[in-house]
């Protein structure tokens, strides 16, 4: 037999092509038998942690096909170096097979541990933030899907934020393993994460607030909120931004880091406010026996009593002014509608006032009547 030139030969050593075909037969069947082990395994694993749920399929096969692909891989070439060096096949490139099949078994299933567990630890984020999005969207009233909203936002930066932990951590590892020097890369990461927080500071800061005011539920899409100063609906809660509509229909778009003071007006419960001006020789005892009894109809309407929650509560007298009394009173509604039931009940007032006979002040005349239509 002629001696091929060292550097230049694939394989050292007889063997006939059929027994190569065979050995690695052998091997290929002998992985696919692991692999399938280990494939049903992980997938009785994962079906026992996600007991419940309708997307029990969607979370696990993937996650088992990817696993039983890794373990095909490796058991592959653990299985195959033995086989082709036992039929007298040696693989020459630089790296005996003795030592391929040493790294394989030490420094590659360590590789394959630590990917494994950095797989598991980002499918356990993912499933229980998913799990529960779903166990918050229970029920079919607006605080349930208030709920959902709130877990889905969280849900998503929780499992970001996983994600580019865990592959970060893990590539460290895996090029640890490949004997590659890691250090010059944590020092250039250090400079590069100082430089990015002076340059991102105020994006981290908008994003921490957002993050909290999410999690402590201080406003919900479709509340009535004053924020800075400003009014308005809430139409978007962002992680950086929300978002207000005001009564024209104008967006305002606030950074949550820059948000100094926030005012719910709709949380839980709402009060709605009149101060009734009427002249001081009026009799404010007769004026709140009129208050009372025209919000005690509107209480008793089908229509209106539903959204109140509590009778008309009077204040008494609030101030004087220029010869007139200010009369506080406020009646407590469910959340967003006050403005209904207040308008209703001023509108009420002014026939009630006008039939009793009490004569008000122009200036507070013209208050309830554009009340009244909405302005």
């Amino acid at each position: 037999m002629s001696q091929l030139p060292t550097g230049t030969s694939l394989a050292d050593g007889i063997a006939e092509p059929a027994e190569i075909v065979l050995a690695l037969g052998v091997a290929f069947l002998l992985a696919y038998v692991v692999a399938r082990l280990a494939g049903r395994f992980v997938r009785s694993t994962l079906t026992a942690i996600y007991s419940s749920g309708q997307d029990v399929a969607r979370l696990v096969d993937r996650p088992a096909r990817i696993a039983q692909l890794v373990i095909f891989v490796l058991a592959l070439v653990v299985t195959a170096l033995p086989a082709l060096d036992a039929i007298g096949f040696h693989i020459q490139g630089g790296l005996s097979q003795s030592t391929a099949l040493q790294w394989a078994l030490t420094a590659g299933l360590r590789i394959t541990l630590v990917v494994t567990i950095a797989w598991l630890i980002v499918r356990v984020v993912s499933g229980s933030t998913r799990r529960l999005e779903l166990e918050l969207a229970r029920g079919a009233d607006g605080a349930a899907l208030d709920r959902a909203r709130r877990a889905q936002t969280l849900g998503a930066l929780l499992r970001s934020v996983s994600v580019v932990l865990v592959t970060g951590v893990t590539l460290l590892v895996v090029l640890r393993e490949l004997s590659v020097d890691i250090m010059p890369m944590l020092t250039g990461a250090g400079i590069a994460g100082v430089a990015l927080g002076f340059g991102a500071q105020w994006l981290v800061r908008d994003y921490i607030a957002g993050f909290f005011l999410i999690l402590e539920d201080q406003i919900r899409v479709g509340d009535v909120v004053v924020i800075n100063g400003q009014g308005g609906s809430v139409e978007a809660i962002n992680l950086r931004t929300t978002v207000l509509r005001d009564l024209e229909g104008a967006v305002h778009v606030f950074q949550n880091g820059a948000i100094t003071t926030l005012a719910n007006r709709t949380r839980d419960y709402s009060y709605y406010l009149i101060d009734l001006t009427v002249d001081f020789r009026q009799d404010t005892g007769r004026v709140i026996d009129v208050l009372r009894e025209t919000a005690g109809k509107l209480q008793q309407d089908e229509a209106f009593g539903m959204l109140i929650l509590e009778p008309l509560e009077v204040l008494g007298v609030d101030a004087f002014r220029d010869g007139q009394v200010i009369i506080r009173s406020r009646i407590k509604t469910l959340p967003r509608r006050q403005w209904e039931v207040g308008r209703e009940l001023r509108r009420r007032l002014l026939e009630a006032l006008q039939q009793a006979g009490i004569e008000l002040p122009p200036a507070t005349l013209h208050s309830l009547v554009t009340r009244c239509n909405g302005q």
